[in-house]
């Protein structure tokens, strides 16, 4: 386990990471939580705070209040851009996978 922005979390392979994306595809906000935390903390994939703002904030549409903290948290490290980007990201999700 790895302490990140005082939250322990759990080291990501990548067995894990593609559990996760197939069962976000379904909605399932823990999955949804996990690759926002997988993107924000580089846990398998490359650091993209973008892709972590688009899955907390999917995550967080889904009820999750962990979610919502990380991605305030982290969107204060973007720029307005970035959050614009991240945020048509998670609307082109939402489009595919409903």
């Amino acid at each position: 386990m790895v302490e990140k922005r005082g939250a322990i979390v759990t080291c990501i392979d990548m067995d894990s990471l593609a559990q996760y994306e197939n069962d976000a595809k379904t909605g399932r906000a823990e999955a949804l939580y996990n690759l926002g935390l997988a993107y924000s903390t580089g846990q398998g994939v490359a650091p993209d705070f973008i892709a972590a703002h688009k899955w907390f904030n999917l995550a967080a549409l889904r009820g999750s209040d962990d979610a919502k903290s990380w991605r305030n948290q982290i969107a204060r490290e973007m720029n307005s851009s970035q959050i614009a980007q991240a945020q048509k990201l998670a609307r082109e999700w939402l489009n595919i996978f409903k």
